[in-house]
């Protein structure tokens, strides 16, 4: 289940990261215009009888792969997924990603194949703006489309954290598995980290072209309906496994 404590502990992580400087923007659309993207053997899961489809920036730091040590100038590099929460037949809850632009060649050549998630090349980009904003800036760099997807994108957030996140803020944030189609298998892959610190924030800047490459215009233009900010987490992901 969704929620703010992992379902399950990952023993033996595949790899683990820091996630830094994490922005939520989430929207709610009709279940009929999310369901028809997605797989058969795997359903929408709603929130009040919406479909909510996320965009979340952030960067990736001390990226490690099992016992391994980070890699100078290979572990650190921004992310970006655009992303759709679901169960499959079976009842188990995870994230969908449509997308997931990174500024890491080897994340792309290495995780998208053995994972079967739909990693892409881009130039990326996270920086503070004093101390309560965030500008988040993509652009993919190989596309058979123009503009190529990408956006600019800049958020502000309160200075302290929410007290009492509400059940809405845990279906968006309390996620703890990847769900995966690769070679017509559905698979799961397990994540551990501790709960979010989230702050209520806003959008004071939003220019994207990703929703259109999607299959989700509908959303060009709209602001977002619910945004939260993190700090961050310190994540641990298990080994695939089919469901």
């Amino acid at each position: 289940m969704s929620g703010a404590d992992p379902e399950e502990v990952v023993r033996r992580p595949m790899a683990r990261q820091i996630w830094r400087a994490m922005s939520f923007l989430h929207w709610a659309l009709p279940p009929s215009a999310v369901g028809g993207l997605l797989p058969q053997g795997i359903e929408v899961d709603e929130f009040d009888g919406q479909a909510w489809v996320g965009l979340t920036a952030f960067e990736v730091d001390d990226f490690r792969v099992g016992p391994a040590p980070a890699l100078p100038r290979l572990s650190r590099y921004p992310e970006t997924n655009v992303r759709t929460y679901v169960r499959t037949t079976g009842g188990v809850e995870g994230v969908w990603f449509f997308t997931l632009e990174v500024d890491s060649l080897s994340t792309v050549t290495f995780a998208r194949p053995l994972l079967g998630v739909p990693y892409r090349w881009a130039h990326m980009a996270v920086s503070p703006i004093g101390t309560g904003a965030d500008r988040y800036r993509s652009r993919r760099r190989a596309a058979s489309t123009r503009p190529r997807p990408g956006y600019r994108i800049v958020v502000s957030r309160e200075p302290h954290p929410l007290d009492h996140p509400d059940e809405l803020d845990h279906f968006l944030t309390g996620r703890w598995r990847a769900i995966t189609r690769p070679f017509g298998r559905t698979i799961a892959v397990p994540t551990q980290h501790e709960p979010w610190t989230l702050h209520a924030a806003s959008v004071h800047e939003i220019d994207e072209t990703l929703f259109d490459s999607l299959g989700l215009g509908v959303l060009a233009g709209r602001q977002p309906d619910h945004v939260r900010w993190s700090p961050g987490v310190h994540a641990a992901l298990g080994a695939p496994r089919t469901v």
